[in-house]
């Protein structure tokens, strides 16, 4: 049975642990899992993406496929409020979908609710397009008045449809022996009792461990120009919003594939 895991907001600032073993379950058990990358506002990766794990369940023949979104759907890239807007409108359809929080995600709804502190850092990390994709301009030079403002602006205008979508992402989703997750967990930490944060913000000392958790850790955030296979882990962000190339790892009973698609 695949299960998910989310957290709401005021969970994530008080850094409440997560037991990563007993989870949320979903209606059915998939028998294909896809797994799709960081997407950062490639509209058009999105949809090549979702053509081609469309053609590979009409191949394989695949009963109950799953997608699972990885996060950062937003930022850098071009379109984050029209990738946001296909993504929420699909969560209803067919095949299941299960849709993780990045770390921009995170950043983007703490910024709804205190701009000032973690405004300066997201217009740097990728804010200023995804507040351009809702037809908010932040200008060259920013203050604090200014980034409330931006605030406000970006308030109505994100739709009360996108608002949801982000309140209701999930932190993970474990299928069989794979628990697939945005950034990585910690090491330090048992599975039982691991942070909110670190789900969507680690890099180090997750990436270099060699810890067995007992499933395989699928995972985006930290950009590799191929997707990176370990023993316990497989990580799969090949930087769409700069290299053009979307990564998706398929996982069934038969093993793992790899699909990517690309920009012309």
């Amino acid at each position: 049975m695949g299960t998910a895991v989310g957290v709401n907001q005021s969970d994530v600032a008080s850094e409440v642990l997560i037991d990563l073993t007993s989870s949320t379950q979903v209606k059915d058990d998939p028998t294909t899992v896809y797994a799709v990358g960081d997407i950062h506002g490639r509209l058009d990766l999105l949809d090549a993406m979702e053509s081609r794990i469309a053609a590979d369940i009409a191949s394989s023949g695949s009963e109950r496929p799953l997608i699972c979104y990885l996060g950062d759907y937003i930022d850098r890239g071009p379109h984050s409020a029209q990738v946001l807007e296909r993504l929420s409108a699909a969560s209803e359809g067919q095949p299941s979908r299960v849709f993780l929080k990045g770390n921009h995600e995170d950043r983007m709804i703490n910024f709804l609710v205190d701009p000032v502190t973690h405004g300066p850092a997201w217009m740097n990390f990728g804010g200023r397009e995804a507040l351009e994709s809702y037809g908010v301009t932040p200008p060259v030079e920013i203050d604090e008045p200014t980034l409330m403002d931006l605030r406000d602006q970006l308030d109505r205008a994100v739709p009360s449809a996108h608002k949801t979508f982000l309140d209701q992402l999930a932190l993970s989703f474990r299928w069989r022996g794979y628990l697939l997750v945005h950034a990585g967990l910690n090491p330090g930490r048992p599975m039982e009792a691991q942070a909110a944060r670190d789900l969507m913000w680690i890099r180090e000392p997750f990436l270099s461990s060699t810890r067995d958790w007992g499933c395989k850790i699928v995972h985006g955030h930290v950009i590799v120009e191929e997707p990176v296979f370990r023993p316990n882990r497989i990580g799969i962000d090949t930087g769409a919003y700069a290299s053009g190339r979307l990564t998706c790892l398929a996982i069934s009973t038969s093993g793992e594939r790899v699909l990517q698609v690309a920009s012309d």
